[in-house]
């Protein structure tokens, strides 16, 4: 185990975090996260980092924090996430959650102040991770929560994880750079395109991105990655657009949600389970139209497992998120709420790009 989070940690820092000389690091994570989070340190500071500050969160400090705080504690801007954001050259998040259900029984008041406390962190944070003053990774530690939530055992879903990150391999790096490579024709090819139109069971729906750019998601910014997306024309998405897979945001789960969109405005939705939900996050500002459109390329993902680091990356699948774009595709959206929303593309699925079909059945025709 120890060999395979010394690969892990070099991974993060010298690939996807690029830490160098005089580098701030900033790691958030969990206590059950210590393992990963020695080698990481140990490699940043051999890399040349001047600090690496880490916020350690305990079992239970959502909930404790849910049950006992008042209103002006949820509308106090937490202090050193704040000074990292601002600050830092790099900031590393490493899940390992103790419990996925801690912020579940927040009401919608206190959701609401949270929200709005973080919207400032949230709004620095996108501006430099958008011109990369910011360089940022998400991560996952495996822990029993996860796993469980995933359906699997804790070693089966260390394998899972340590696969889909391609740490099996001899060198990870180089395997992410042939990812890159093989990522970036279908970009160039997106890039010279201006509409785009997403069809499936359920699904007929077509959106503008002249003058925005398709990203390559390559490894540097989520650890699993493989994805290329864009931020939508705001008001350019029409049509309908139904969401296969469970839709998972702050802990609360939602089935069988379809939307309906005109000039860019979601006038209607619907949801097998969990509307109420839903409901309340279409009041949140920003939330009725789309930050993101994207593809899902990890073939080496083939499940759902509830977490949407791993599930929007699935092979054959595409998402759009509600709520905040990117600044670095174009995206104008803001919102507190940026919710992404997944479809299986494998029976059937196509994907057209200024009137040519490019993509067919989970699969690139390009």
């Amino acid at each position: 185990m120890t060999h395979i989070l010394q690969k892990y940690a070099r991974l993060l820092v010298q690939y996807c975090l690029q830490v160098k000389d005089g580098d701030k690091v900033f790691i958030s994570t969990t206590l059950l996260a210590e393992p990963l989070l020695r080698e990481v340190y140990r490699e940043a500071y051999a890399a040349g980092a001047a600090l690496v500050e880490c916020d350690l969160s305990f079992r239970e400090r959502e909930r404790i924090f849910t049950q006992n705080a008042n209103e002006q504690a949820f509308k106090t801007r937490p202090v050193l996430s704040s000074i990292a954001m601002e600050t830092f050259d790099c900031y590393l998040h490493i899940r390992a959650p103790f419990n996925l259900r801690e912020f579940s029984g927040a009401t919608p008041d206190q959701a609401r102040w949270r929200n709005e406390a973080m919207a400032p962190i949230n709004k620095i944070y996108f501006e430099r991770t958008a011109d990369k003053r910011l360089r940022r990774n998400l991560c996952q530690y495996p822990t029993d929560a996860s796993a469980q939530e995933a359906g699997m055992s804790l070693s089966e879903y260390e394998q899972f994880v340590y696969n889909a990150c391609k740490l099996f391999h001899d060198d990870p790096q180089a395997a992410w750079l042939d990812v890159r490579a093989s990522q970036q024709r279908i970009v160039d090819h997106l890039n010279a395109c201006s509409t785009v139109r997403y069809v499936t069971n359920g699904t007929d729906i077509s959106f503008s991105t002249k003058g925005r750019t398709w990203m390559n998601s390559d490894g540097q910014t989520n650890m699993p990655s493989g994805e290329v997306y864009t931020s939508p024309v705001e008001d350019s998405v029409n049509g309908t657009i139904h969401f296969s897979l469970p839709c998972i945001y702050q802990g609360a789960e939602v089935e069988g949600v379809t939307l309906w969109v005109r000039d860019g405005y979601i006038e209607k939705w619907e949801a097998q389970r969990g509307r109420d939900f839903l409901d309340q996050v279409f009041a949140m500002p920003g939330t009725r139209r789309f930050g993101e459109a994207a593809i899902g390329t990890n073939y080496d993902i083939q499940r759902m497992t509830k977490n949407i680091l791993f599930d929007e990356k699935i092979g054959g699948t595409i998402h759009m998120a509600i709520g905040q774009s990117y600044l670095q595709t174009g995206g104008k959206n803001e919102s507190p709420v940026h919710w992404d929303m997944i479809t299986d593309m494998t029976q059937g699925g196509e994907i057209w790009a200024d009137g040519e079909k490019i993509y067919q059945n989970g699969k690139f025709l390009i």
